[in-house]
């Protein structure tokens, strides 16, 4: 290991253990940190009870964790504890150094995840409406807001959006999203009219007496759009559309999944759509849609 990442401590079946998690796995020095102290706090809670790092049995871990939510730990400390544990018994199983992984049976706590903010259909459509379109400007940011809502494309993929990648003739964007995977995602008939008439009309005016750029939305300087940049605006165009929810840079791609749902879309189909890679990262949306269910049911039925 790196000099200087290893602060001293007696056990060396831990300090080994931090050795074959950087030489192998390439672990950075902040994260073999984590796990240092995280299994250091459990050989010291062990050794006060008469028993070592190596020994623990299923009982002392449970009780190691007990103690941490007992003093007020979050469940997301706690399962960050056992995710330690977990790799370094199964190290030591695997090493030959003990016989049994004592975390085997032992159940990470429930920590949720929280439901994404999402916008009504409404609030969609005033959101939508804000840009002021006889303006190149205002014209770029309709395009782009309603690319968002119709696509859900994350708001680095549509900044770093190329026209090589757009297919307004039949519809389709090809986009590089997390992981360098490729999908094809339908642009639909609204959002297609809005990208053609920028494209036609406010991207030639922008790009006046500028080189030529690859980027599909660029600013008065001719250059592609930040991340930044149009997440400033979109908070611009909230408040002035009377949006009171907490917005994200990937609020409308929330609202493009939930209102998928809520209208009967397949889940996998919005799951491709999207780019997930798993399906249980897509299934956050299906609470997101059963939670405005309850609540509509709660607002308007007499026995709600």
């Amino acid at each position: 290991m790196e000099q200087g990442s290893r602060a001293p401590h007696p056990d060396p079946v831990l300090d080994r253990f931090l050795d074959e998690l950087w030489a192998v796995e390439g672990l950075a020095r902040l994260t073999l940190d984590a796990y240092r102290r995280d299994l250091t706090a459990l050989s010291t809670w062990l050794a006060a009870r008469g028993s070592a790092l190596t020994e623990a049995n299923r009982a002392d871990l449970l009780a190691f964790l007990g103690a941490r939510m007992q003093a007020g730990s979050r469940p997301k400390s706690v399962a960050r504890w056992l995710s330690s544990q977990r790799r370094f018994y199964r190290f030591l199983v695997a090493a030959g150094l003990r016989r049994d992984d004592p975390t085997a049976r032992i159940d990470a706590p429930s920590i949720g995840r929280p439901l994404p903010d999402s916008l009504s259909e409404s609030q969609v459509e005033a959101l939508l409406a804000a840009p002021e379109t006889g303006a190149a400007i205002g014209l770029r940011d309709r395009a782009m807001l309603e690319l968002l809502y119709a696509t859900g494309l994350r708001v680095s993929e549509l900044v770093t959006l190329e026209q090589s990648q757009v297919n307004p003739r039949q519809g389709v964007l090809r986009v590089t999203g997390k992981g360098s995977r490729e999908r094809l995602v339908p642009l639909g008939e609204e959002a297609g009219d809005w990208l053609r008439q920028y494209l036609d009309e406010a991207r030639p005016a922008l790009m006046q007496g500028h080189p030529p750029a690859e980027a599909v939305f660029v600013t008065r300087r001719g250059a592609g759009m930040t991340r930044q940049a149009f997440w400033y605006r979109i908070k611009q165009y909230a408040a002035a559309a009377g949006v009171a929810v907490a917005l994200s840079p990937h609020t409308l791609r929330h609202a493009f999944a939930t209102h998928l749902l809520d209208h009967g879309a397949d889940l996998r189909v919005v799951q491709m759509l999207l780019g997930h890679s798993s399906l249980s990262t897509t299934q956050i949306y299906t609470h997101v849609a059963r939670a405005r269910l309850q609540a509509l049911h709660a607002r308007h039925h007499p026995r709600g």
